[in-house]
């Protein structure tokens, strides 16, 4: 029975050739998206595990007994005690001092770690044969570019000493990543409050990690990123299942006739089984083509806010085998379920048997789903693996019970519009569709699911962005640059500094830059003081008159007045230009005096003023967090939420053309199938522009109605989430969510009518005869 499945296959004439050819087509392009989808997936995790050896000294993965550097008026021979006191790590490899920090250019992050060695044998960093002693340092590709083509004034001067090489990408997130590997001395490192003594290098990957603070945590960037996943799986599930079921009431004809000349329910199967299997494995062996063709075009879309390396994106074994024998068995048994008729009666199909009316049950599992997503608002999952189960089982249901619904949804529209209708066509269309609801929304299976998901997604995303987003930087925040060097606040709530008094210099240099206008330093106080900056009322620093009059954005102070008292809140949230604040009882020398909280610098924001001045401000006070404008600041803090924005697009360009497909498909493979119904139509005198009508609505009331009910659902679903998750509220979807689903209605009637021309054609007198 395999060698005649096969032959039936191949050699069954030009309508199997045929049949053969658009189900591996059809499947291709299903398998090719999913694989796609599992390569970004693993290449997400790939080039998240590349920023564990970052987040070394910020973990216990690394980190010695000695701990950090502590205070700066300690840092000396306490930190020369714990660094001694730490010994050898394991393999015998000396301690050495760790500080990773974060940097920037022209807007673009830089990825820093200082170390200083304390012995001959270390550590050794990922991308490196040796770690680099004082003055010497290792760049990235991309940051080695960069500080080649800019004046050593702007960026190399931040290094110091000379280059010995080029980091490894083992040791590099992404193809642009700026990394810098920068070797000191073990004296200059324990004058920084954050360095910390480290014997190993952090190999955690940051989404396993508790302390991390570099890469992409697991707090529901992966956990969106992952159900965003399953719901982009699900649509390409429906295509494959919808392109091996091409043609199946012509088979299921053929395999009545081959029962009831004495052919056996099990040989039937096996024949439908080797059909479906032959015409699904030449899909899957062709699908690898559009993989392999877009994993290039996916590499540089940034889902993560940075490129992937081509070769992250790759399959694992086990996916491959599940891709490669999951799909030719799913085909297998969607045709053995398809001729469940045949086995039960061959003459159940030659009659045309009315199948029984899809039941309410159906609508449980969608039920189901909701219950899971609203019994998270009252028991939440408290770890991440517990939430990603927990959202995806729900979201699983969700979309599994409205695939489940939809025909009983159909046969309920269908009804209700036969009701209310005298018009032949849609008579026509709505009796059959009642007749057989089943086939009639499977057509629209795949574009209901994608506006489902697509509405989730948007939703999501949309309410995401309003909760976290920030205004727009205007011009004046371009040119102000500023730091914070404060180690945190005490009981008193007031800052605590890590910034020693300024070098004498360090002011004098600064204003000699062209295009800077002036420069400026907070000082921590040591007590609170009331001052009025709509609706805060204490004061943490103090700051120079004469500095502040060369930065007009913070304000001004009083006329005569030779120190002022700022909130702790001044820097960068609003401009306070016209601001008067009250005067502090300090001289310039007594400011003068005290240690270093903010040091901001006004320029004229041109990039040659900008980037020497945050050259020599970090230099003269190296710090975890380096030097920003204020717009740089604003623009990183939307980093995050431009990835998120990024994963919609994905989302919404992916699932619409699957649905695309999979619509086409139904819809031509139906035309097929109900070609001798409609010939006899015509027979009859029904003219053909009334049969046109009828395949219209026969695929526009299942669309409409049931995408009526998707959309809700996915409304509730986002809603529901927000609620349990991130404790937001869904807010209101914008213009262009309503014109993309508007958009893809239109082109969803429009491949319908695209199949229109073909009834002509397939209706013909010839179409009527007796088989």
């Amino acid at each position: 029975m395999i060698r005649l499945g096969l032959r039936l296959a191949v050699s069954g004439g030009r309508e199997a050739l045929l049949r053969l050819l658009v189900t591996a087509a059809a499947v291709a392009i299903g398998v090719g998206l999913l694989l796609t989808t599992l390569a970004a997936v693993n290449a997400v995790h790939t080039q998240n595990d590349r920023y564990a050896w970052f987040n070394t000294g910020f973990t216990a993965d690394g980190r010695t007994a000695a701990g950090s550097a502590g205070s700066p008026g300690s840092a000396g021979s306490a930190a020369a005690d714990r660094e001694a006191a730490a010994g050898a790590g394991p393999d015998g490899t000396a301690p050495m001092w760790w500080l990773t920090r974060r940097d920037s250019f022209q807007g673009r992050e830089i990825g820093r770690v200082d170390v200083a060695l304390t012995g001959t044998a270390a550590a050794l960093a990922p991308g490196v044969d040796r770690m680099p002693a004082d003055g010497e340092y290792y760049l990235s590709p991309a940051l080695a570019r960069l500080v080649d083509s800019t004046p050593p004034e702007q960026l190399a001067d931040r290094f110091g000493g000379h280059r010995i090489g080029i980091l490894g990408k083992d040791a590099l997130p992404a193809p642009d990543s700026l990394v810098a590997l920068v070797g000191r001395t073990p004296q200059a490192m324990r004058e920084l409050p954050d360095a910390v003594l480290v014997d190993r290098i952090a190999t955690t990957s940051p989404d396993r990690c508790e302390d991390c603070v570099v890469g992409i945590k697991s707090n529901g960037a992966s956990l969106i990123l992952t159900v965003a996943t399953g719901a982009l799986v699900f649509p390409v599930l429906i295509l494959i299942g919808t392109a091996t079921r091409l043609t199946a009431t012509q088979r299921e004809r053929r395999f009545a006739a081959m029962r009831l000349v004495g052919a056996t329910p099990r040989q039937v199967s096996v024949v439908s089984a080797v059909e479906a299997t032959a015409a699904a494995a030449v899909g899957v062996l062709l699908g690898f083509l559009p993989y392999l063709a877009v994993r290039g075009q996916v590499a540089g879309m940034a889902l993560t806010g940075d490129r992937f390396y081509t070769a992250d994106l790759a399959l694992t074994l086990p996916q491959t085998a599940a891709v490669a024998l999951g799909v030719p068995l799913a085909a297998a048994a969607a045709a053995r379920i398809a001729l469940r008729r045949v086995r039960i009666s061959p003459l159940g199909v030659s009659r045309r048997v009315t199948p029984k009316p899809p039941r309410p049950w159906r609508v449980l599992p969608l039920l189901a789903g909701l219950a899971e997503l609203a019994a998270f608002l009252v028991w939440h999952p408290s770890s991440v693996d517990g939430q990603t189960r927990g959202y995806l089982s729900a979201f699983g249901l969700i979309m599994l019970g409205l695939v489940l619904s939809g025909p009983w949804l159909t046969g309920r529209a269908a009804a209700l519009l036969a009701r209310r209708t005298q018009r032949p066509a849609t008579l026509l269309a709505v009796r059959r569709l009642a007749d057989n609801p089943t086939a009639g929304f499977r057509a629209v299976s795949g574009l209901v699911l994608a506006l489902l998901v697509t509405t989730a997604t948007v939703g999501i995303i949309t309410t995401m962005t309003d909760e976290r987003g920030q205004v727009e930087a205007g011009p004046q925040y371009a040119g102000v640059l500023t730091n914070d060097l404060s180690t945190g606040y005490g009981h008193d709530g007031l800052p605590r500094a890590s910034g020693r008094p300024a070098p004498p210099e360090l002011l004098a240099r600064l204003r000699a830059v062209p295009g800077v206008r002036g420069a400026l330093l907070a000082h921590p106080l040591d007590r609170v003081v009331p001052v009025d900056d709509g609706g805060q009322d204490t004061a943490a620093e103090a700051v120079d008159c004469h500095e502040l009059a060369t930065v007009p954005l913070f304000g001004h102070c009083a006329p005569g007045a030779a120190a002022a008292y700022v909130p702790r809140v001044w820097w960068g949230f609003r401009d306070y230009t016209g601001t008067e604040w009250p005067t502090a009882p300090y001289t310039a020398e007594q400011l003068a005096a005290l240690p270093v909280v903010n040091v901001v610098v006004g320029t004229d924001g041109t990039q040659g003023a900008v980037e020497q001045a945050r050259t020599m401000v970090d230099t003269a006070y190296p710090a975890t967090r380096q030097s920003l404008t204020l717009a740089e600041s604003r623009g990183l803090g939307g980093s995050e939420l431009r990835g998120y924005q990024q994963l919609a697009k994905v989302v919404i360009l992916a699932t619409f053309p699957i649905a695309g497909c999979s619509l086409a498909v139904s819809v031509a493979a139906a035309l097929g199938e109900r070609k001798r119904p409609f010939s006899l139509l015509r027979l009859t005198g029904v003219p053909l522009s009334m049969l046109r009508r009828v395949v219209l609505m026969e695929s526009a009331v299942p669309l409409l109605a049931v995408s009526a009910v998707a959309i809700g659902i996915g409304l509730l679903a986002a809603d529901l989430f927000l609620r349990s998750q991130l404790t937001y509220t869904l807010h209101a979807l914008g213009a262009g969510y309503y014109l993309t689903v508007a958009a893809g209605l239109t082109a969803a009637l429009a491949i319908i009518g695209a199949t229109l021309p073909l009834l002509r054609r397939i209706t013909g007198p010839e179409t009527a005869r007796n088989e």
